[in-house]
This record gives structure tokens, C-alpha cells and sequence, in this order.
């Protein structure tokens, strides 16, 4: 396993373009905690401080599927590269203004979140170009979903570590720059440089006139749900059976859960169709999170939570196939975008939505949300699997002549196998 993840680094631009778009999403992954902190350092509320970071989920839940599209229109140079430094201004507003008054704060909130680069479509887009074969793809896929894991958990600490050595708004500041720097590191990379979308019919709905894509998004809302009421419900759990860290104890076994999940699913092909393979790992991931409700013992509970993230990777890079085959043609970095933001805007609804439950029901209530989320999002992809069958060809096709040699240079390419193109 090892070893398949090794050569897949070393193809040549793999590692700088996977470590630039985590470092790049940096800011977008610390943005919660580091403006929680810098409010509460200027003497703000609790209440503001969730205000101003619902306005930012709320701008980038607009901007990542507007920046997408416009990244399959103008390529990722002219769109990664200002909408970063956009979104870094935002934040160095917050920093310079504080939060007296407050419409300078929210203004700058709504500005770095509507700004945040969609680092995270890109990449997907230029992994086909980068690995060549279907194969590297589908384990840089599980690979980025791993280090997403890595991200959310090293980057709270980074944020901390600046708050400790300097202060709150020196940490918006320094994690901001060095997001500017990771998202410059992709941007000015060959591949990113070369990079062009498909060719794509002119509609406004974009990627979102894909049947396909609107059935992944309603599913993936409610996987983004079941995680959101996790983090919620264990903070609760944890008030319950001694407080302090048993919280973290929680979601470092749900993310190592992840983590391990993801290793192994990409470290192997998987027989028959993405599409049947993802139901199939969002039942095991709805399974899996059903055990929760019960709110054993910490020992016990450490373990559920351990097992319950086994399937989180292996269904997010999965998802990501599925995407890459039902997306209309020319709008890849803009679905990838929209599976991103819906996922986002579920895990933020859980939150708000296990916070009542937890009033009337307790821990086990809270964890409950999560099992039943993951059940109706395996009901959307059961009861839609007549939209999720063999990709249809699009009016336009996904590639010109040119990409079609192109294509046989590089090998087989699995039906649906589609992205942007090498210029």
C-alpha cells in the first residue's frame, strides 16, 4: 500500500500540487476557530463570533461554485491566484478593524468567505492530466480525502501555536499569507498553468443541469449533516462523562478512523461500478454511525467513533468518481465545487440542528442525528439510482479531436472518465 501511494507522489508535480492545495486551504480549514479566537481576544460574544463565522460559511458556500465555474470559463491562474489574495485582504480587515463597529466585520467575513479559492475542485480537475491513468486517479482521490483529515487536525494547532507565540490577530494574518503562498505554489505550476476545461454547452445552471449531480448533492448534504451533529454531540458527550478532552478523544478517532479507511480504499481497485460502489460505502458509513445513539463508556464510545469514520474517505473519494463521470462536460471544477459547498453547508446544518436535539434528548439524541442523516442519504441514492446509471453523453462532447488522441496517448480511459485537458 505504501509503495502505490510512493510512485503516485513521485509522478512528477503529484506531491507540490497536493501540498500546496492543503497548505492553500489552510486559512478556509482554521477560518471557524481563528475567528473565535480573535473575537474573543477583542472582547467580543460568543454569539458574534458564530454570526461572523455564519457569514463566511454563507460567502463560501456562494463563491466556491461561482470561482468553479469560473475557473472552467478563464483557467485556475487568473481565478486561484486574485481570489486568494481577496480572501487573505478579508481576514486582514477583521484584523485590522476588530470588531467595533461591526458592519467592517461583517463586510470583511463575507469577503474572505465568498473569496476562499476552490483549491479543492481544481485539483480534482488536475489529477486526470497529472496521473494519466483511471487507476492514480481513484487513489489520489482517497488520498486527498486522507489529507483533508491531516489538514483539520494540524491546522487548529497551527492557529493555536500563533495565538500563543503572538496574538489572535497576528494568527488571521500569518495563516491567511501562508494560504496566499500555497494556493501561488499550485497556480503558477505547469499543470495548472496548461490546464483547460472541455469544451461546455452555454447554460446557466452549469454543472447543475446534471441530473446525476443533483442526486449527490441531496445525498452528501445529509453525510455533511451526520458529520456536523457528531462534533456537536460530542462536545455534549463529553460534559457528560468528565469533560476536558474526551471531546477530542471523539474526533481523533473518528478522523483516524477516516484516515485508515481512506489509506486502504485507495490502495486497491474495487470491482464493479462507482456509482453501485457508493451506495454500497454510504449503507457501511450510515452503519456505522447508528452504534453512537448507544453513548457507552468513553473506552467504548472512543472505539464507536473509531469504526464510524472507517467509510467517511472511502465515500468522499468515491464521490469524487462519480462526479468526474456525471458532470457536464466542461464544468468539472465547478462540480467538484458544488459537492464541496453542499457537504459544507450539511455539516453546518448539523450543527445547528443537533443543538436542540441535544436540549431535549441528551448525547445519545445528538449521535442519533448522525445515524438517521446517514439513512436518508442512502434512501436519496437508492431511490434515485435511475439518475445515477451510465453516464449519458452530453450534447457537447467532453473533448475535442485533439483531446481524444490525446487521450489514446495516455491509455485506456475508463467510460465517464472525464476533466480538463493539458493546453
Amino acid at each position: 500500500m505504501a509503495a502505490g501511494y510512493a510512485e503516485l507522489l513521485r509522478t512528477r508535480y503529484a506531491a507540490r500540487l497536493l501540498a500546496g492545495t492543503l497548505v492553500g486551504r489552510l486559512p478556509n480549514a482554521t477560518a471557524a476557530l481563528a475567528v473565535v479566537l480573535f473575537v474573543r481576544a477583542q472582547g467580543g460574544s460568543y454569539a458574534l463570533a458564530g454570526a461572523l463565522s455564519a457569514v463566511y460559511a454563507v460567502g463560501n458556500a456562494v463563491g466556491q461554485p461561482l470561482l468553479g465555474r469560473a475557473v472552467d470559463l478563464f483557467g485556475q491562474p487568473r481565478v486561484m491566484l486574485p481570489a486568494s489574495v481577496l480572501s487573505a485582504l478579508g481576514m486582514a480587515l477583521l484584523a485590522a478593524v476588530g470588531v467595533a463597529p461591526r458592519w467592517p466585520a461583517y463586510v470583511a467575513m463575507a469577503l474572505a468567505g465568498f473569496f476562499t479559492p476552490p483549491l479543492e475542485g481544481g485539483l480534482r480537475a488536475l489529477w486526470p492530466g497529472v496521473l494519466k491513468r483511471p487507476d492514480r486517479v481513484h487513489a489520489a482521490y482517497a488520498l486527498d480525502a486522507v489529507a483533508q483529515e491531516i489538514l483539520f487536525a494540524v491546522g487548529p494547532l497551527l492557529v493555536t501555536l500563533c495565538v500563543e507565540l503572538w496574538s489572535a490577530g497576528a494568527a488571521l494574518l500569518v495563516i491567511n499569507a501562508i494560504g496566499v503562498l500555497g494556493a501561488l505554489s499550485v497556480a503558477v505550476s505547469a499543470p495548472s498553468r496548461q490546464w483547460r476545461s472541455a469544451a461546455r454547452e452555454a447554460h446557466w445552471l452549469g454543472a447543475l443541469r446534471s441530473a446525476g449531480m443533483l442526486v449527490l448533492i441531496g445525498a452528501f448534504f445529509f453525510v455533511g449533516l451526520a458529520l456536523g451533529s457528531i462534533a456537536v454531540a460530542a462536545v455534549a458527550y463529553a460534559d457528560r462523562h468528565g469533560g476536558g478532552m474526551v471531546s477530542s478523544y471523539l474526533l481523533s478517532a473518528l478522523g483516524v478512523g477516516a484516515l485508515a479507511g481512506g489509506l486502504v480504499y485507495g490502495a486497491r481497485q474495487w470491482p464493479g461500478r462507482p456509482e453501485g460502489r457508493l451506495r454500497l460505502l454510504v449503507a457501511l458509513l450510515a452503519l456505522g454511525y447508528l452504534p453512537l445513539a448507544l453513548a457507552p463508556g468513553v473506552a467504548g464510545m472512543t472505539a464507536l467513533a473509531g469504526v464510524a469514520g472507517v467509510f467517511l474517505a472511502p465515500s468522499l473519494a468515491c464521490a469524487f468518481v462519480v462526479v468526474d463521470r456525471h458532470a457536464p462536460a466542461g464544468t468539472v471544477t465547478e462540480a467538484f465545487s458544488w459537492l464541496v459547498t453542499t457537504f459544507g453547508v450539511g455539516s453546518a446544518a448539523g450543527a445547528s440542528v443537533a443543538g436542540p436535539v441535544l436540549e431535549r434528548g441528551g448525547p445519545g439524541a445528538g449521535f442519533a442525528v448522525a445515524g438517521v442523516s446517514g439513512i436518508v442519504a442512502l434512501l436519496v441514492l437508492l431511490s434515485t439510482k435511475r439518475f445515477l446509471g451510465d453516464p449519458v453523453t452530453p450534447a457537447v462532447p467532453c473533448a475535442d479531436e485533439a483531446v481524444r488522441a490525446e487521450n489514446d496517448r495516455n491509455g485506456a480511459v475508463e467510460p465517464g472518465f472525464r476533466a480538463g485537458r493539458q493546453a
